[in-house]
């Protein structure tokens, strides 16, 4: 099975047979996890960072009645809490949504990497930074795209992210998540979520059967979502460079 840790950052950039050898001994160990299972809690104060490798997983607070909030949604290959060490406690919680495998990486194997393989330094901070993109697009949704458009838009997203991961055919790709969890995430009641997706399925630009989507026209509902994947950054290879 391929490595989408590395497939996910070989996308972006030229890696050595020596960046790709150690990206695949830091991501070696795995851990099966359970669906609905927190990984760490607001508060806490990680020695290890945590990359998804199989499954759904997802950033989120909790509010004071109880409620949760969905930040972002992690797939295979996504780092959970990189830089967390540099601000000390975490300020959100992380959790399967599905089954996953998962590692844990001790903070000091992440220091080395960065350290003797400045082409793994730059790609780690380009996923830093396309992790930001991807919650500035998600703001711009909620602010201003209406909530058709912007579960649209998540479903035009995910279908690209899990495409760099090999997870996604041209057109449909696994779909773990309840309506529920598109709620939090959208900040919508799970009564509107199921009325968007009703309108959506209506419209012929989703069909969801089995825990999997698929997008008919896959052009069509990028046109409806107004979607623009330039904030995933997935440019053509970049050289191999030290970073700044």
């Amino acid at each position: 099975m391929l490595n989408p840790f590395i497939q996910k950052l070989g996308r972006r950039f030229a890696l050595s047979e020596s960046d790709e050898q150690a990206l695949r001994s830091a991501s070696a160990h795995l851990r099966g996890v359970h669906a609905r299972t927190t990984l760490i809690s607001e508060g806490d104060v990680p020695d290890h960072v945590h990359l998804i490798q199989r499954g759904f997983a997802c950033r989120y607070k909790v509010l004071p009645g109880g409620g949760r909030s969905i930040v972002a949604f992690l797939i295979p290959g996504d780092f959970c809490d990189l830089n967390v060490s540099i601000l000390g406690a975490m300020d959100h919680c992380i959790g399967t949504i599905s089954s996953c495998d998962v590692v844990r990486i001790p903070r000091s194997v992440v220091n080395d990497l960065t350290a003797r393989h400045p082409a793994l330094n730059r790609a780690l901070q380009w996923a830093g930074l396309v992790d930001e993109a991807i919650l500035r697009e998600w703001l711009v949704c909620m602010g201003r795209r209406s909530a058709d458009r912007q579960v649209a838009h998540l479903f035009c997203e995910l279908l690209i992210r899990l495409q760099t991961v090999g997870l996604a055919t041209d057109n449909s790709y696994p779909f773990p998540l309840t309506q529920l969890d598109l709620g939090d995430a959208m900040g919508l009641s799970n009564v509107h979520i199921n009325r968007v997706l009703q309108e959506l399925r209506g419209l012929g630009l989703v069909i969801i059967k089995e825990r999997r989507v698929t997008l008919p026209n896959v052009a069509a509902i990028q046109g409806y979502a107004g979607f623009n994947p330039n904030y995933l950054h997935l440019h053509p290879k970049a050289p191999p460079h030290p970073a700044l």
